[in-house]
């Protein structure tokens, strides 16, 4: 789903179009799997809702942040996961009072309906995206309306224009296409697709890990869930602030760190009278490192890829995450101390990857391939002079 909605995100349904889409089809199925007849029809339903869910985050993620400058980009990116977490941990309580598995499905399936109905009517299209299409005066008019909502204006004879462009007026309206496979033919994006796919897969595991390894923890469930989740918020507060003060390659490895000192903790001390609450603890501590990490790469990554290939590549990325999100309950099942080591294994690994990857921090976002190309080797040759 995030790779499918990723490259139609980048292509002909755009942001709004591809956030529209899922949240429809996230709807129809949750709703359908309450009346699921046997188990094979319920696993094709959670299937299909789980392919509409996997385009929701980067989707929503994308639209929110294109439209903002580098200087409130990490603040704005940072504070959207607060909904992430209080749907977690709203889930908590929802599951308490819904026993029955048919309620939950169909109570937690509508605030997608809700958010079809009142909250994306009132949102528009991101200007990158029309810009990119070609779009330029539908861009102009975004920009307009963002302007006087700012108390701003645009003078006239002020446009839009992509950043591989040279003045050119009759190809303005052209549409500029990119795809993965543009971004595997670059050396220059190949390599941060990589990194970016590896160190997402290694985040996943330990991020979802540590929030199904509650039930090795031998305390109460629904609790430990919204402990878990209440965590993460001041994680995405204390990211927020020093993410355009330090920068994002920092905060990446610092925040997995953090994570595996804590993971290297719930290792060591044993299961059992007071040392279990010292793995309650340190598996809090080892969420609130790694949620930090979790949400600031998706602003890391949209910020790495210019606006052509952006949601193909966060669509990847998020694949990646999935499939650590999937292996993660096979870490689980290892026992009580044993998963806390191969967290900490997955936290130092993926800190170390990131030390490959640039700094991105105050960086504009790029909307072509050959604009990236060509701002990175004029950075390249001032830092050599």
């Amino acid at each position: 789903g995030a790779g499918v909605f990723g490259h139609l995100s980048d292509s002909k349904l755009g942001r709004k179009g591809s956030l529209t889409a899922v949240c429809i089809i996230n709807a129809i199925f949750g709703i359908a799997t309450a009346f699921s007849p046997n188990y094979w029809v319920y696993v094709a339903l959670r299937f299909l809702t789980g392919f509409s869910t996997g385009g929701v985050g980067l989707t929503a993620f994308v639209l929110a942040t294109e439209p903002v400058g580098p200087s409130k980009r990490g603040v704005a990116g940072m504070s959207t996961f607060y909904f992430f977490s209080t749907g977690i941990a709203l889930l908590s309580g929802i599951a308490y009072v819904f026993r029955s598995w048919r309620e939950l499905f169909i109570v937690s399936s509508l605030p997608s309906l809700f958010f079809l109905l009142i909250v994306i009517p009132f949102i528009s299209e991101s200007p990158r995206w029309y810009l990119v299409r070609g779009k330029v005066d539908e861009a102009m008019e975004l920009m307009h309306t963002i302007a006087k909502t700012n108390g701003r204006h645009i003078p006239a004879g002020v446009t839009l224009s992509l950043d591989d462009e040279e003045d050119k007026e009759g190809e303005r309206n052209n549409v500029v296409e990119g795809s993965l496979q543009d971004v595997l033919n670059s050396p220059l994006a190949r390599i941060r697709l990589i990194l970016a796919i590896a160190i997402s897969f290694t985040v996943s595991i330990v991020y979802y890990g540590l929030s199904l390894n509650v039930g090795n923890l031998k305390t109460n469930l629904y609790l430990n869930v919204f402990l878990n989740a209440v965590t993460e918020m001041p994680a995405f507060a204390i990211t927020a602030v020093l993410l355009d003060r330090y920068g994002r390659k920092p905060l990446t490895i610092g925040t997995q760190w953090f994570s595996c000192v804590f993971c290297i903790t719930g290792f060591v001390v044993g299961g059992v009278g007071p040392w279990k609450t010292v793995r309650m603890v340190s598996g809090v501590l080892g969420i609130f490192g790694m949620a930090g990490t979790y949400n600031l790469l998706f602003i890391y990554i949209a910020e790495l890829f210019p606006t052509v290939v952006r949601n193909a590549a966060l669509g990847c990325a998020t694949q990646a995450a999935q499939m650590g999100a999937i292996l993660a309950p096979f870490v689980v099942v290892l026992g009580e101390g044993l998963p806390f080591g191969v967290f900490a294994v997955c936290g130092l690994v993926g800190g170390g990857l990131a030390f490959y990857l640039p700094e991105t921090l105050n960086k504009p976002m790029y909307d072509t391939m050959f604009g990236m190309h060509e701002a990175e080797s004029n950075r390249g040759r001032d830092q050599v002079c």
